[in-house]
């Protein structure tokens, strides 16, 4: 007889509910919703989960309803179809030929490390994968494959794992149910009851406990700020590090971190014909809790192509005085010279990227053009955007909240153009909200909370939450990351340290390219880089000055000055009440002065954005969730564990004990009858406790004859009577009763 059609592999009977069946397919289930909330989160930031739930629900009915007739060589046949078709959706969704040089590149790259979320089309992915192994898990599961549906979802979370997208919460709830899965399953397939289980449930609730405070299952790093570690010391997102290792060192994905601190060691100096932000990296997707650069690198092949509208060359010449491991330029970047030139790769948002390190001392050159465009030609830029930026620099998260676009609305309503929606956004945020390094990391979405619940951030903040409102207006914008220009040492020269490592918004214009908008404060956040090197002096801390920084600041000369190639947002700017003033050029090569028009923008206001006063975003939450409601795989998890400690308690014989000792000493009052009863059975169970235990054959009164009963025990046993035989007892004599049971049982002797 085939093994297709053994009775232990029938399909469920729904008829009935076996409940060791049911509990092996609840670890399935389990295992199944840990990596689909994995595709879940992928899906959503990237435009409508909607389409995903569909696909799973249909891969999930399929199983269901196949498991009963379906072989299982046919079943193997159907998901390797249905994961070859999808992959094959995606491989050709892709601009790039041959088709099968982006899978193999992509696949070796997610199996040693590279997040999913970095695939440009991993919504294409997810839909074209997760239908297989949903499938094939589920379909094992019916079929009371219960170890080979583990090993088809257990690969599958493994590999979310290797490409570090798995978050330690998730790959625990996965394990939980596996484990639940495999051992339940044996359960069923012998033939045992539940009751068997018991031990299993303790060591699952032992299991979790100890990954409260250890990393007993692997999961990847990238979504590591789940709130299962601020069980664990120091748990990501706590911040402690500075905001150039946070910024510099995120490579193809940026967590945004809590509190932080400011390093004011020499990083670089840079020779410039003109003064500008220093770039070292763009990021094009925005997840809710952080940025990712999506795409791909290659090496670098020649010059780059320059910005699509006017520009001007800015050559610039670094000296690394610290070992760096960036390469930073003035936007945007077209060529460097041959000193890294072998070392250097391009990635897919045209930035400059480094293979290694270049060492201290060590020097190079970039040349790069630098768009040059007046407020007049960014405003009649208009919004006929190439379909690649608008595509890639629109999408949100599908959970971003509706209040968030209704806000940036209001706020910019008499905005007209792009351009002016930027400025008035830009403004707005330096206006209402504080800057401050010492915040308490966001548990949800990140520009969301910061718009509605926090009064104070720093740079990462404020630029993602104005890339976030722009994108709410069909703006492209993105996240760029690099230094500021650093202190002035000469006329073309500048001295960079740690400290001015910063975060800031690129938008897009048409004709022009990618223009660069600074929301956060400049004021306070120079005031702090100054404290922060005053300090390191009067310390004697070494490597934070050169020999030609330490004294009074240089002083420009009067003539032939290089111009800023942006507006310094340190400049100070004059605004009537509620207008909104507005540079009339962003660059200014020419070094002319720029003129202002203003913009009337009654919303503009300097009061905090929530009208609270209270500084939300830097309160310390209390509590094992932050002072907010458990989430659902917490909740979940949670509830393991309550069960196990509760079956743990039993089999040690202690919630019985447990509730013996309140039952003997705790009586509620009801009607006189009930009472008599009640109390009589708590006067025999302490008097077999004392004594021995009532015979069968002995009545009561013979019984506490027996074992010599003083008058207490017989007067309860004279009212149990008269309650019981008579039918009638008086509110008196049952609580008489009562109180001589208490104080039997509150004393030794009878």
């Amino acid at each position: 007889m085939s093994t297709d059609t053994h009775p232990a592999d029938a399909a469920l009977d729904l008829d009935g509910v076996d409940p060791v069946r049911t509990v092996a397919l609840g670890g399935v289930a389990l295992l199944i919703a840990a990596y689909s909330s994995v595709f879940y989160h992928f899906v959503d930031v990237t435009g409508e989960p909607i389409l995903f739930v569909l696909v799973g629900a249909l891969a999930l009915a399929a199983a269901t309803s196949l498991s009963s007739s379906l072989r299982l060589r046919s079943a193997a046949a159907v998901a390797v179809g249905l994961l070859a078709a999808g992959l094959a959706l995606y491989v050709f969704s892709l601009p790039r030929q041959p088709p099968l040089v982006p899978l193999v590149t992509d696949a070796i790259a997610l199996m040693t490390g590279r997040s999913l979320l970095q695939v440009t089309n991993v919504d294409l992915w997810v839909l074209g994968v997760s239908p297989g192994p949903l499938f094939l898990t589920w379909y094992l599961a019916m079929r009371r494959r219960y170890v080979a549906g583990v090993l088809a979802g257990g690969g599958t979370l493994a590999f979310l794992v290797l490409t570090t997208d798995a978050s330690t919460l998730t790959t625990l709830l996965g394990v939980v149910g596996a484990i639940v899965a495999v051992a339940v399953g044996d359960m069923d397939r012998r033939g045992d009851s539940l009751k068997a289980a018991e031990p299993l449930a303790v060591l699952l609730a032992v299991l979790i406990v100890l990954s409260a405070v250890a990393p007993v299952v692997p999961a990847g790093p990238s979504r590591t700020a789940d709130t299962w570690s601020r069980f664990q010391a120091g748990g990501p997102g706590a911040g402690g590090g500075t905001v150039e290792a946070n910024l510099l060192e995120a490579d193809n994905q940026l967590g945004i971190a809590g509190n932080l601190s400011l390093s004011p060691d020499v990083r670089f100096r840079v020779e410039s014909d003109a003064e500008a932000y220093w770039q070292v990296g763009t990021y094009d997707r925005y997840t809710g809790d952080g940025w990712v650069r999506t795409g791909s690198s290659h090496s670098y092949r020649g010059d780059l192509d320059a910005p699509p509208g006017r520009s001007q060359t800015v050559s610039q010449t670094y000296t690394a005085v610290d070992e760096l491991e960036v390469v930073p330029a003035a936007w945007k970047p077209v060529s460097v010279d041959e000193s890294i030139a072998d070392d250097a790769t391009v990635n897919d948002l045209e930035g400059l990227e480094v293979d290694g390190s270049i060492a201290e001392g060590e020097r190079f050159s970039v040349t790069s053009r630098v768009p040059v465009a007046s407020a007049e030609e960014l405003r009649a830029a208009g919004t006929d955007y190439p379909s690649s930026v608008e595509d890639r620099y629109t999408r949100l998260p599908s959970s971003t909240s509706d209040r968030v676009a209704e806000r940036t609305e209001r706020i910019t309503a008499r905005a007209e153009t792009p351009y002016d929606t930027a400025r008035v956004v830009e403004r707005w945020l330096k206006n209402n909200k504080e800057y401050s390094l010492d915040v308490q990391r966001p548990r949800k979405n990140v520009a969301d909370e910061f718009l509605f619940e926090m009064d104070a951030g720093y740079c990462t903040y404020y630029a993602t939450t104005m890339v976030v409102m722009l994108r709410t207006q069909d703006i492209p914008a993105r996240l760029a990351v690099g230094y500021t220009s650093g202190e002035r040492v000469a006329e073309d020269e500048w001295v960079v340290r740690g400290y001015n490592a910063h975060a800031w918004v690129e938008a897009y214009f048409p004709d022009v390219g990618w223009v660069r908008f600074d929301p956060t404060p400049a004021g306070p956040r120079r005031a702090a880089e100054q404290q922060e090197l005053t300090n390191a002096r009067e310390n004697n801390r070494t490597g934070v000055d050169l020999n030609d920084t330490g004294g009074s600041e240089w002083t420009p000369s009067p003539t032939a000055t290089p111009a800023p190639l942006t507006p310094r947002a340190e400049q100070p700017v004059q605004e009537a009440p509620g207008e909104m003033t507005i540079p009339d050029r962003i660059t200014r090569p020419g070094g002319t002065p720029a003129q202002n028009v203003t913009l009337s923008d009654p919303s503009i206001n300097t009061a905090p954005a929530n009208g609270s006063g209270a500084d939300d975003g830097g309160s310390e939450s209390t509590g094992p969730f932050g002072g907010r409601p458990p989430t659902r795989e917490e909740a979940t998890l949670g509830a393991i564990v309550l069960l196990g400690l509760v079956v743990g308690l039993r089999r040690t014989g202690l919630t019985g004990r447990a509730y013996r000792a309140v039952w003997l000493r705790y009586q509620p009052t009801r009607d006189p009858e009930t009472d008599a009863e009640r109390a009589f059975e708590r006067l025999e169970y302490v008097l077999a406790e004392r004594h021995r235990p009532r015979r069968p054959e002995e009545t009561p009164r013979q019984y506490l004859a027996a074992i010599g009963a003083d008058e207490r025990a017989a007067q309860v046993a004279y009212i149990r009577e008269r309650a019981r035989y008579a039918g009638k007892v008086t509110r008196e004599e049952a609580d008489e009763a009562v109180s001589l049971v208490d104080d039997i049982v509150g004393w030794r002797g009878v």
